[in-house]
């Protein structure tokens, strides 16, 4: 059989990097395709930054017949809706265009889709049920197709849910019992690898594999509980007692990373990630086990064959922390330049008086360093701007250090030592820079 091409759609994602990696050491050739890579992540002169979505029919079938393609892996996918987000245009339009793309190419495609699991009857979630309408049309198109519903992704990396479940087990908390309680059935990344590039290797007049739905997952019931207790033992805190996050807290950190992903951000704990949690993660495998002969690894073999690195323990303590830094910075921009320009005006203006500034220079320099620190926080909330407005909250914790050291050399021996607790600030603001990328 002559060399086959592989091309996986969202090649940056926890899924679609470790499916890139893999198949290239099995001598596959993999075109990994994505909207944007890191420089970590552009391993191979295959590895393509397009703007996937965006692309019509036409494109999509022009880049299928550039790269030879035999199989297209799309592993693209949103949890909620938000600025730059859209579940449908991801979920349903994408597809819709890629299977007339396939359809169009005059190639032999066969199309691996990874969808989620479950019963469509408990779809709640405008993440559900788009994933469940794009399944609809994948079955509809008459073309060669296996659609994958992988359970709760356990691998070596970890983004969003899966790094919210290592940060619990490296705290001594734990979500309300009932979530504690929902089916979590795993599935090692490797065995979703592993399956794609089973599928890969039959011939595209293979009939048994020419429709497929499979739910690739452990066969034993697993739930969260079960998942994070064996993330404990890996990091060594499976003794350690334990306060039980109440729900109310729960709807709430929700709530607030709904707001937070109107800025930009993308933070685990969202309405839509709550409610498919409570759903929980279930299926039937056996169908995938038979077919492939895959025996799915368990979650001794994923995660407890070896203790947490000390770069495990350090992501898994600052994830949950990553975000009270960014929210004490901008809270400390925002702050601190809203009471000097409206609370303490007359008492900050004042300390430029005492230093004998010129008056008339008094108001402005008053004024526009309390519109700066605002502006500061401002840039930092959105994670668009958040690099600047660190790099700017540095640079103005810098000038107002070396400032005050020339113009009001006695503000550095005041009691309260202001400026001394500004050499922190910049520390923390140095560390979320170093903490800013997702990927």
């Amino acid at each position: 059989m002559n060399q086959r091409t592989i091309l996986v759609l969202g090649a940056s994602g926890l899924i679609g990097r470790f499916v890139t990696d893999d198949l290239r050491a099995r001598g596959i050739r993999v075109v990994g395709v994505a909207r944007s890579l890191s420089p970590a992540q552009k391993m191979s002169a295959l590895d393509i930054e397009l703007p996937i979505l965006s692309l019509d029919a036409g494109a999509l079938t022009r880049l299928l017949r550039e790269q030879a393609v035999d199989v297209v892996v799309n592993c693209l996918g949103v949890l909620q809706d938000g600025p730059g987000s859209d579940t449908g245009a991801v979920h349903r339009d994408f597809v819709a265009r890629l299977l007339q793309a396939i359809g169009g190419s005059g190639r032999a495609i066969r199309l691996v889709h990874i969808s989620i699991p479950g019963m469509a009857e408990a779809d709640r979630t405008a993440f559900a049920t788009t994933k469940r309408e794009a399944e609809r049309l994948i079955a509809a198109s008459g073309i060669d197709h296996a659609i994958l519903r992988p359970g709760f992704v356990v691998a070596p990396s970890a983004y969003g849910g899966s790094a919210m479940l290592r940060a619990l087990a490296a705290f001594p908390l734990d979500l309300p019992r009932a979530e504690m309680a929902m089916p979590f059935q795993p599935v090692a990344v490797e065995d979703i690898a592993a399956t794609i590039a089973w599928l890969a290797a039959r011939d595209s007049d293979d009939a048994s594999v020419k429709s497929v739905s499979w739910d690739l997952m452990l066969s034993e019931p697993v739930t969260m509980a079960g998942v994070i207790k064996h993330f404990r033992l890996a990091f060594g805190t499976a003794g350690w007692p334990r306060v039980t996050m109440p729900s109310f807290m729960l709807d709430l950190g929700a709530k607030i990373g709904d707001f937070a992903s109107h800025l930009g951000w993308m933070p685990p704990m969202r309405s839509t990630a709550i409610a498919e949690l409570r759903r929980g993660v279930r299926g039937d495998p056996s169908a995938w086990i038979a077919a492939t002969g895959i025996v799915p690894k368990t979650l001794t073999e994923t995660i407890g064959r070896h203790p947490a690195t000390i770069q495990d323990k350090w992501f898994a303590r600052l994830f949950l922390v990553k975000a009270l830094i960014f929210a004490s910075l901008v809270a400390f921009w925002l702050v601190s330049g809203f009471i000097a320009l409206f609370v303490s005006y007359r008492a900050a203006a004042g300390i430029l008086s005492a230093h004998n500034f010129p008056p008339a220079l008094v108001d402005p320099i008053t004024i526009g360093t309390s519109l700066m620190d605002m502006s500061i926080g401002v840039l930092i909330a959105f994670r668009r701007t958040a690099a600047i407005g660190l790099g700017a909250g540095i640079a103005a914790s810098l000038g107002y250090m070396f400032g005050a050291a020339i113009l009001t050399p006695d503000l550095w021996i005041e009691p309260l030592g202001a400026l001394v607790k500004t050499g922190p600030a910049i520390v923390l603001m140095f560390v979320a820079l170093l903490m800013l990328d997702n990927r």
